[in-house]
């Protein structure tokens, strides 16, 4: 392993206690998020607040020590760099890391999004991950587009 992944990471690495939530601008994981996916984040989370629904950040934006060091650990518990790349992205191609995905935790959150989220241009991406959450502004109109297996199958994450 390397010095960068042996380190302990921290809130400036993009990693989150328990509790954040899309309004938590004092953490780099939601603050660093892209303007729009942000935005789009905080519109849903206020409709879904008025359901009883609250939007918490299990992930947001990342360092690349941060996707670095979960792909290493992916790797050690997948068994093989392939089966890791099902799970997790490197640190080049991750949409964490550019700040444009989101993992958004507790099963009311993720079920309010599954059926509300492409409203506001908020998709899961990938059907293994109903966490992982990307804005695209052309589902407002037509609707989440087609989900991809796992990332592994993601042709922007292939280098």
């Amino acid at each position: 392993m390397t010095r960068a992944t042996c380190r302990t990471l921290t809130e400036a690495d993009g990693a989150v206690p328990e509790g954040v939530t899309v309004f938590d601008d004092g953490y780099p994981a939601v603050a660093n998020l892209r303007p729009e996916l942000l935005r789009a984040l905080r519109a849903a989370a206020t409709a879904a607040a008025a359901e009883g629904v609250k939007f918490y950040v299990n992930s947001g934006w990342r360092s690349p020590e941060y996707q670095d060091q979960l792909r290493r650990d992916g790797i050690v518990k997948y068994g093989s760099e392939e089966e890791a790349a099902r799970w997790i992205a490197t640190p080049e191609t991750s949409p964490h890391v550019s700040g444009e995905a989101v993992d958004i935790g507790h099963s009311e959150a993720k079920a309010w999004l599954f059926e509300h989220g492409a409203a506001y241009g908020l998709c899961q991406i990938y059907n293994n991950e109903p966490w992982h959450y990307e804005f695209r502004a052309e589902a407002i109109e037509h609707g989440s587009p087609p989900r991809y297996a796992d990332p592994s199958r993601d042709p922007r994450l292939q280098r």
